[in-house]
């Protein structure tokens, strides 16, 4: 795990003075400090000025030197800008660099101290015309070219790196409800870069925590690591609700440890773009494995709560997370090696992963799985009247000491060739559920239900009567 870099008191004392200057110059750095500020390049940090100059020349400084410490004041930052792009290549408004880091083969500290980073108002966002400064309207799908604009690449962006990557304590604010929204871009929606955090391709290991980023008009998080590493990263105490796309877009990498972070809202801050997922295991380019997600929320989202469909994505873990589905399912591991452990599920999950080999089939170990509106944070529950599991075909996945307990009109898992070991099942919908599979240990089930073709090798209590087993 990387640390943060312990400043000195005399360190503190001076990061201080810095803080204290207020003319708009740039500072020469002192080479000889384990740290950086941007008020020694001229932010002025007073929730009105513009700083992106001051951090982009921050960043600047940082990778000539190959890493280094930044140290933030508890204040508002305000970044982002935007010019019109005199090649017309991609952007009619291009972005400027906010804080790119590159290569750095030292650690990279950014210690936030609870500043927020903050987005200006009235930049543009989708695509506009380049004369007139007006949001165009193209017929979907559209890429053509010239026509983009957006406030920012990402807020944070840590590429190549390889020293270490230690990221904590500050918010990063999309200030997605003061842009200027354009036109859509892509195959839906608009699918223009416009992150909170980035990590890109880093060989080392990455620790990010207590991060609130919000409000942006893409991803909160966006992480795309080596196929390949050693090193494993952290993400701890994040919070990534309100944004446009996802909460967390993973599309590359191994070896990421989630633990106490919520993945909320997606899409729900008056603009989304699919897949609008709390969080997005997408192997594009390159493989991923190795991940587990502990004490995690995945809440309220436009799109899925967990998705897991595309690339090759294989082995997660998940420990005492929740999940509620109100406008979508709550959870869609439709990859291999996903293992669900005292889970709450709140709402529908589907496309679980089966496989005639039951080890890489989905497994859930001492999850709930309810349709209680009171759990939900708008009242809604994805969806009524339907199975709360829609596995269909899904062969040999795993309930083991399970329960459902449905009070709302959900009904039973639809299942055909499930496995079923200690679980009860309850619901008070009139509607018929057909939870068939094979069942061993003791299960109990309390409602209308229908079992035809199930392998009882177990005991199954069904409204009262025990069922014989299979011949």
């Amino acid at each position: 795990m990387v640390r943060a870099i312990l400043l000195s008191r005399r360190d503190c004392l001076a990061c201080a003075a810095a803080a204290a200057v207020t003319p708009r110059f740039r500072l020469k750095p002192d080479r000889k400090s384990s740290f950086v500020t941007p008020e020694q390049f001229g932010a002025l940090g007073d929730g009105v000025t513009n700083d992106t100059d001051a951090f982009a020349a921050m960043a600047t400084f940082v990778n000539k030197r190959r890493g280094g410490a930044i140290s933030l004041r508890p204040t508002t930052y305000i970044v982002g800008k935007q010019a019109p792009d005199p090649t017309m290549s991609a952007y009619a408004f291009a972005p400027a660099d906010i804080l790119e880091f590159d290569g750095c083969s030292e650690q990279l500290s950014i210690v936030g101290n609870g500043a927020r980073i903050r987005c200006a108002d009235g930049l543009r966002f989708g695509t506009f015309d380049p004369s007139t400064g007006e949001p165009t309207a193209n017929t979907m799908p559209y890429y053509g070219q010239g026509e983009l604009a957006t406030p920012y690449v990402a807020m944070i962006s840590a590429k190549n790196c390889s020293g270490g990557i230690d990221i904590s304590n500050l918010e990063l604010d999309g200030n997605l409800q003061r842009l200027m929204i354009g036109g859509p871009y892509g195959d839906t929606g608009r699918q223009i870069p416009a992150v909170g955090l980035r990590l890109l391709n880093n060989s080392c290991s990455e620790q990010v925590t207590q991060v609130y980023t919000h409000h942006h008009a893409l991803d909160g998080l966006y992480i795309d690591g080596p196929a390949e590493r050693n090193a494993a990263s952290t993400i701890e105490s994040v919070v990534s609700e309100y944004n446009v796309r996802q909460g967390c877009s993973l599309v590359g990498g191994r070896n990421y440890s989630f633990k106490d972070c919520r993945f909320n809202h997606t899409g729900k801050a008056g603009l989304a773009s699919a897949p609008g997922a709390g969080i997005d295991i997408e192997a594009e380019t390159k493989p991923i494995r190795n991940l587990s997600f502990s004490g995690c929320e995945f809440s309220n989202n436009t799109g899925v709560g967990m998705l897991a469909d595309s690339g090759d994505s294989e082995s997660a873990t998940l420990d005492n997370c929740r999940f509620v589905g109100t406008t979508a399912w709550s959870a869609w591991p439709r990859k291999p090696l996903f293992r669900f452990t005292a889970c709450t599920f709140v709402g529908s999950i589907c496309n679980t992963f089966g496989d005639v080999d039951p080890e890489r089939a989905a497994q859930f170990a001492n999850c709930v799985f309810l349709d209680d509106a009171s759990l939900s944070p708008t009242g809604e529950v994805f969806k009524p009247s339907v199975a709360i599991a829609s596995l269909n075909i899904c062969k040999n996945v795993l309930f083991d000491g399970c329960r459902f307990s449905l009070t709302g009109q959900s009904v039973l898992p639809y299942s055909t060739s499930a496995l079923y070991n200690n679980c009860t099942m309850s619901q008070v919908a009139s509607k018929t559920a057909y939870p068939r599979g094979t069942y061993t240990g003791v299960n109990e089930i309390t409602g209308p239900v229908v079992l035809n073709g199930s392998i009882i090798l177990g005991d199954v209590t069904v409204n009262g009567q025990l069922k014989p087993r299979t011949a």
